[in-house]
């Protein structure tokens, strides 16, 4: 039974709803009778019951919460190459009863072209009972190659992370060269406040 609406979904093995993703799994020689709903929406979230027409009657509610389905792209936020090296980025679904149809990459706000005459771009998608995974290569990285790269599925929410292409300069001096800007920036605001002030 759905609680909200005190809708009987199943008695025994048979369906009480005209809403097929709903139905009813009893193994045969078994006590179980498991509800199963596909292609769960948002809208199903709530309480359900389980009821046993004992006396006295047996009940037991479950709450269900369903989440919004979110791709994930395994490590850092800022991903750090050097030139000519491979950029590898690793996108993970989950969403286990229905796979996505498609996994898009963009590169900025262009999908990524696997044909393009660049060459060396490359797509690897597994589907397994854990997920889907999509994993993007970029051999030979470009300096062009830089910026936002997003993994699109076709039922989640989008990822995001940011390729930085360095020429030969090292993550780390690249960091700190932003951490002292960002620093002369604090100063140069300051002063310049300071100054408003003075003036007025």
């Amino acid at each position: 039974m759905r609680k909200r609406d005190l809708h009987i979904l199943t008695s025994g093995i048979h369906t009480y709803t005209g809403d097929g993703r709903f139905s009813v799994r009893h193994p045969e020689h078994s006590d179980d009778y498991d509800l199963r709903i596909e292609y769960v929406q948002k809208r199903d979230a709530g309480v359900y019951e389980c009821q046993v027409n004992t006396e006295p009657k047996i009940n037991m509610a479950i709450m269900l919460n369903v989440e919004d389905a979110q791709a994930t792209i395994s490590g850092p936020a800022e991903v750090f190459v050097k030139k000519g090296s491979t950029i590898s980025l690793t996108c993970s679904v989950n969403v286990h009863s229905t796979p996505p149809s498609s996994v898009l990459w963009y590169h900025g706000l262009a999908v990524v072209d696997f044909d393009s005459p660049r060459g060396g771009i490359s797509l690897e998608t597994e589907k397994t009972e854990a997920g889907t995974t999509s994993k993007l290569l970029v051999t030979k990285a470009l300096l062009s190659d830089s910026g936002n790269y997003t993994c699109m599925p076709s039922n989640a929410s989008p990822a995001s992370a940011t390729v930085h292409v360095l020429n030969g300069e090292h993550p780390a001096a690249m960091q700190t060269s932003r951490a002292v800007l960002s620093r002369q920036m604090v100063v140069l605001v300051t002063v310049s406040l300071f100054l408003v002030t003075v003036v007025r």
